[in-house]
């Protein structure tokens, strides 16, 4: 057999071995949250559903009860969008000025502002939570919808700045000195000339935030405080909450109903994550 049939095949046998390896649990979530009790009971996790239903959706969003409220996840779910979306304003809008500043302009220490960032970036989140935690309570936002807030945009700075500077660093420096010549500021540049070049790679960037924020589940327990509890730490506790009976097919629907936004997010924008990836995200 030709060598590169061969290749071939193993290729393919690897990305079904890979894909199988992931959805099958995906499926397992998916048939239980359309079983009921009686037949969860029964043990066989692979059979599909004899009776599918979505009462137990239903259920994880509107009534399931999470320690003593029985209000489901819905809850969760507008406290997550609240937390979201001006994290991921704030801090895309941010790390795409200093990026532009950082490679277009001489700013003084640049490369030096840049390593610090960068050194931030790989300090473990853990080992900073008390310092922030008495920050923010030093402020008066901890435990507070503006302190998660500014959390999530201070954790998402430094990575954004690198592939924002990257990016602009990619981009000819021709039409930047253009503009100047013509009499062009800082914010105008910005705005008129590489804002408009940006698309890409603010959808890699707001991809990148969007599921990490989402998917956050320390921070948000930590920093929201009680009245603006995560989706996923609602989640925790209807999971680890229990009235009598333990109803996986409830706590399998909420799973999959905490995990849709980050996932059609990326379903809808994937092909230019992919785009803005390889027009600079990575480059040097």
């Amino acid at each position: 057999m030709n060598s590169k049939i061969i290749g071939r095949i193993g290729i393919y046998a690897f990305l079904a071995v890979s894909t199988a390896f992931f959805l099958i649990p995906v499926y397992i979530m998916v048939t239980t949250s359309l079983k009921g009790m009686p037949e969860i009971r029964e043990g066989n996790i692979f059979a599909l559903p004899l009776d599918p239903n979505f009462s137990a959706w239903f259920k994880a969003w509107s009534s399931a009860c999470i320690g003593m409220a029985c209000d489901g996840i819905r809850g969760g779910f507008g406290n997550s969008l609240k937390i979201m979306v001006p994290s991921v304003i704030l801090s895309v809008a941010l790390s795409s000025l200093n990026g532009y500043a950082l490679a277009l302009w001489n700013v003084r220490r640049a490369e030096l502002m840049l390593g610090l960032l960068m050194a931030g970036a790989f300090i473990p989140y853990q080992v900073l939570l008390y310092p922030l935690v008495i920050m923010t309570r030093t402020l008066g936002i901890y435990g507070t919808l503006p302190g998660i807030i500014a959390i999530h945009v201070l954790f998402g700075l430094p990575v954004l700045t690198l592939i924002f500077r990257n990016f602009y660093a990619s981009l000819p420096t021709e039409i930047m000195k253009a503009a100047r010549v013509d009499g062009a500021g800082f914010m105008q540049i910005y705005w008129r000339i590489m804002l408009p070049m940006s698309p890409s790679i603010l959808v890699v960037a707001v991809i990148l935030q969007v599921t990490g924020i989402w998917n956050d589940y320390l921070l948000g327990l930590i920093f929201a405080g009680r009245d603006n509890l995560p989706m996923t730490a609602q989640l925790n506790n209807l999971v680890n909450s229990t009235f009598g009976e333990k109803e996986y097919n409830v706590n399998m629907a909420a799973t999959i109903l905490t995990a849709a936004t980050p996932l059609l997010v990326y379903l809808a924008s994937g092909r230019y994550f992919v785009r803005g990836i390889t027009s600079g995200a990575v480059k040097g």
